[in-house]
């Protein structure tokens, strides 16, 4: 197993969760075998994602091929590998494959995982004068670059009537935000869990506004063109996927079981990890990579277009492959929790 964290990650420098999994973090490799057999599929991961969630929910017995298990710290360098066929396939957050496709790497969405976006926040301090969105004008919002908060803190502002050139915004990876957010050097700050639990938890903050309704709520399983090219690791795709789709219900059921495997993994306080567990990962339902999931993900694409963080018109459509999609629900279908 896997070494876990030390106790001083509290302030959770990896961006280690499939909830966003962005910003310019650099990979850290390693690796574990699970299986047997003379195939081997090459797995990209981040801490306290789909190897510990299989794992605990016992899906990683009775595999004819190998797993090769590789741990980043963040979706950008998982995809990197992604395109450099280093890794045959990896989950990320709904952004990265924006950006890895803006850049024209090789890398295609396979499988897509539906939850709230109630764990996606604008926090502020307890003693802040801010009741809504709106009253952000002019104040100062840390965020990580290109990471899905980027993109809701964008969409949250749309939606109270202003734009990212209203506010002072300060691009700051979750460890030197966390910091500048409780020392009190930015008046607000958009993150995703575990760190809004993180926050919420210590009682350091509470929430301006999320984004439930103004997020996809997407995550994705996102392969090497290469890997599906070849028929014997497409066939081990396909069971991998149905594997993590049945440990993913699991966790809906499991959910203290999950939150205490998830909290040893990471080094999270098991109070933060069952509250993100309740908040987020125990919302997500397998869905189809559909049309109308291209069609969130491409307004993704035209907003950072549109912002000049990404420098030319992406075509996610170009991105997807729907030959996994089995008898899956559509990626619109309410997550565990809503409806």
């Amino acid at each position: 197993m896997r070494r876990r964290l030390a106790p001083a990650a509290l302030l959770l420098p990896l961006a280690l969760l499939l909830t966003a999994c962005g910003g310019s973090a650099t990979a850290g490799t390693g690796s574990d075998t699970d299986g047997e057999g003379s195939l081997t599929l090459n797995v990209g991961d981040q801490k306290g994602g789909s190897e510990a969630i299989l794992r605990a929910a016992g899906e990683l017995k009775g595999l004819d091929y190998k797993i090769k298990w590789s741990t980043f710290t963040s979706g950008p360098p998982l995809l990197e590998a992604v395109n450099a066929k280093a890794v045959d396939i990896g989950g990320v957050g709904n952004t990265p494959p924006v950006f890895a496709a803006g850049a024209g790497s090789k890398i295609t969405v396979v499988s897509a995982f539906h939850g709230t976006s109630k764990g996606d926040a604008i926090l502020v301090p307890n003693g802040s004068k801010l009741t809504k969105p709106a009253q952000l004008k002019g104040r100062s919002i840390a965020v990580a670059q290109g990471s899905s908060a980027n993109y809701q803190l964008v969409a949250s502002l749309k939606a109270a009537g202003l734009s990212l050139s209203d506010v002072k915004v300060k691009y700051l990876q979750p460890a030197d935000a966390l910091a500048a957010f409780t020392s009190g050097k930015v008046d607000a700050w958009a993150v995703w869990d575990p760190y809004t639990s993180q926050v919420l938890q210590a009682k350091q903050g509470r929430i301006l506004t999320t984004g439930d309704g103004i997020t996809n709520g997407l995550t994705f399983q996102v392969a090497a063109p290469s890997a599906l090219r070849d028929k014997e690791k497409a066939a081990a795709v396909k069971d991998y996927l149905e594997r993590l789709r049945r440990a993913t219900a699991w966790v809906h059921d499991h959910q203290e079981e999950w939150a205490e495997v998830w909290a040893k993994d990471t080094g999270l306080p098991y109070e933060v990890a069952l509250a993100s567990v309740r908040r987020t990962n125990a919302t997500r339902i397998s869905v189809a990579v559909d049309k109308p999931l291209v069609a969130s993900e491409q307004e993704i694409a035209d907003t950072f277009t549109e912002l000049k963080l990404i420098p030319h018109k992406v075509d996610f459509g170009a991105f997807v492959d729907t030959r996994f999609n089995g008898d899956l629900p559509p990626s619109t279908t309410a997550a565990r929790g809503e409806g």
